[in-house]
């Protein structure tokens, strides 16, 4: 489980998260909406270890992120916004290079990146250096590289950036079969789309705030009674606290 309890997040005088409180469930895949500059990113940042908050917790399964900041990091996967890769590396080496990050047993790390290359669909770019990677490819070895230690919770910035429509299927698949073995799948995004089609609970920040944490179905029975749709609805949201 991922408890968030009164996360907060300033630069100077500037407060870009603000006292929020969020827990996921495992097999959760939480969709993390907000506008840009809403906190989204600050808060992931935060989560995976790369900001210190100005207060509050951040826990996982029992592990606070800050005061036991390398055990956390073992069980976080962490997909960026812009996935980043040596480029003189190819796919098979980056991954090998990863897996001894975190000590992974050689044996045990080639059978992953096996699985991983047959489900991501990257076995012909696996031996090619990336700076050939299209944008779709080098999310693709990202998510690969992030799923190797076999995490409890994946964070992901905007995994759809970029992607062509082949790539966003095989991520979104990806992402369902990893909460359904029961990780917890947590998500910023802007393509509503994919919130509605693979999400099953929904929180909106906007100006540090969260000013909706609900089901899926929730959200559903809101655009209903609002006669919306989900981007109507999402614009009515975030307007009314401007």
């Amino acid at each position: 489980m991922l408890k968030i309890k009164d996360l907060t997040k300033k630069f100077g005088n500037f407060t870009a998260v603000n006292k929020i409180n969020i827990t996921v469930k495992q097999g959760d895949l939480f969709g993390f909406l907000g506008p840009n500059g809403a906190g989204k990113t600050t808060t992931i940042k935060t989560m995976v270890g790369l900001y210190s908050p100005t207060a509050g917790s951040i826990v996982i399964n029992g592990i606070d992120v800050v005061e036991h900041h390398l055990e956390a990091k073992k069980i976080i996967g962490y997909i960026p916004d812009q996935p980043f890769l040596y480029d003189k590396l190819t796919g098979h080496e980056f991954l090998l290079f990863c897996g001894g990050l975190f000590e992974i047993d050689r044996k045990k790390l080639h059978a992953k990146i096996d699985e991983l290359v047959e489900k991501l669909k990257i076995k012909e770019w696996l031996n090619k250096r990336s700076e050939e990677y299209s944008q779709g490819m080098r999310q693709r070895i990202t998510i690969a590289s992030s799923l190797l230690h076999e995490p409890d919770l994946i964070v992901v910035d905007e995994p759809m950036v970029g992607l062509d429509p082949q790539s966003a299927h095989i991520i979104k698949n990806v992402f369902k079969e990893e909460a359904a073995k029961g990780k917890i799948i947590f998500m910023s995004t802007h393509s509503l789309n994919v919130v509605e089609e693979i999400c099953s609970r929904v929180a909106i920040i906007n100006n540090g705030n969260i000013i909706f944490d609900n089901s899926i179905e929730e959200l559903e029975r809101l655009k209903a009674e609002h006669d919306k749709n989900l981007e109507q609805l999402f614009i009515q949201l975030t307007d009314e606290e401007n």
